[in-house]
């Protein structure tokens, strides 16, 4: 998230294969807080094109409510890359991913495709770290355009890559996944973890989720509906841990009115960087209390 940006729910981001009309259909009906309307990796060659109309179709029609849309598209130096980005520029959704970024030249590209068809408020770019040559030059690919907006670690890709064989605890990804979230905060980005492919290990995928939060990233991208639920609630802020941020916050500012520059709050010491993160955690949990329940119209 940039400075300039509201703080937004990006607890569970959903990979929806964009060659799949059942799952496209069935996507406006789940909980996740992003939807990421994929024609790369889910989509085999033959059917790019059909997928590239069918994922057009379904951000033109609107239907997936409050939820946040992004389209991945194919890498721009592949046959389909440079069609998807035209057709994802001028669609309407409020994102637009770019699978294997290793350099700023990949993202300021596709930034004038994005100046010469929208206006400056959208979509926002999205970029994949997946690679060891783009996790090492992350930090500098973060800052290189106002555009951006979010940091995806593809953690499957670049497992392979480094050759790190998979052992509960992800040990071999734990260093790029640490520098991936120091460049993403210092560019002030959102960044999502990599997704859990152990889909009959319920208890495996929970403890990625409270290791990503633990890390500091804002949520998971995921492969399944059934997902959704634990990631939401790991990647969430409960009514204990908001009432806990609304009582930092009082008592911060009942300090300050007597000149105080610190104040305690449960036998900690609290100075203004935690209220700033206190307030983030009460506006998040009042955007997911205003998802769960929206206000009906008069």
């Amino acid at each position: 998230m940039s400075h300039h940006d509201p703080v937004r729910l990006r607890r569970s981001a959903l990979y929806v294969p964009g060659s799949n009309p059942r799952a496209l259909q069935k996507a406006a009906e789940l909980p996740a807080d992003v939807l990421i309307l994929d024609l790369e990796d889910a989509v085999l060659p033959a059917a790019k094109a059909e997928a590239r109309a069918a994922v057009m179709a379904a951000v033109a029609a609107r239907r997936f409510g409050h939820r946040e849309v992004v389209i991945r598209i194919n890498g721009t130096d592949t046959a389909w890359g440079a069609s998807d980005l035209e057709a994802a520029a001028a669609s309407g959704a409020d994102g637009l991913l770019l699978p294997k970024v290793e350099s700023p030249a990949t993202v300021l590209a596709a930034t004038r495709v994005l100046d010469g068809r929208s206006n400056p408020a959208g979509p926002r770019l999205w970029i994949m770290a997946e690679t060891p040559r783009g996790v090492l030059g992350l930090e500098t690919i973060a800052a290189c355009t106002p555009r951006l907006a979010v940091v995806v670690v593809g953690t499957a890709d670049l497992g392979t890559a480094l050759r790190a064989p998979e052992r509960t605890g992800r040990t071999g990804l734990m260093p790029a996944l640490a520098h991936c979230v120091l460049a993403a905060r210092a560019a002030g980005l959102d960044i999502l973890d990599g997704v859990c492919t152990h889909l009959t290990d319920p208890a495996g995928f929970e403890a990625e989720c409270v290791q990503g939060r633990q890390l500091g990233f804002d949520g998971k991208t995921l492969i399944h509906p059934g997902q959704i639920g634990p990631c939401n609630e790991i990647f969430g802020v409960s009514d204990s841990e908001a009432a806990s941020a609304a009582e930092l916050i009082a008592a911060w500012e009942a300090a300050a009115a007597t000149g105080a520059g610190v104040a305690v709050h449960a036998g900690r010491l609290v100075e203004r960087l935690h209220v700033d993160d206190a307030r983030r955690r009460v506006e998040l949990h009042r955007t997911i209390r205003h998802h769960a329940h929206p206000a009906r119209p008069a």
